[in-house]
């Protein structure tokens, strides 16, 4: 029914692997090297975000603050308990 196919596992060479990292490193040293011009994210993201969290942060506290939730945090010194009654 099913056939079980077995790959042989590459073999690396020490030279092989002193290749690989060398082309890595020259990959690194070139892009470490080249000037790029910044973006629209490197221009605006930073003052993006933080205007995003001061209108969060603002439309949150007015919301909590003015338009009269009744919160019912505690029911301490609200609540006063009743005689139980059979009926």
């Amino acid at each position: 029914m099913y056939h079980h196919i077995q790959l042989a596992p590459f073999k690396y060479s020490p030279n092989d692997r002193i290749v690989e990292v060398q082309s890595i490193q020259q990959m690194v040293a070139r892009q470490s090297h080249q000037k790029r011009t910044p973006d629209f994210h490197d221009k605006y993201g930073n003052a993006i975000l933080v205007g995003g969290a001061t209108f969060c942060i603002a439309a949150w506290t007015y919301t909590a603050t003015q338009i009269g939730i009744e919160w019912n945090l505690s029911p301490v010194g609200r609540v006063t308990p009743t005689e139980w009654r059979d009926q």
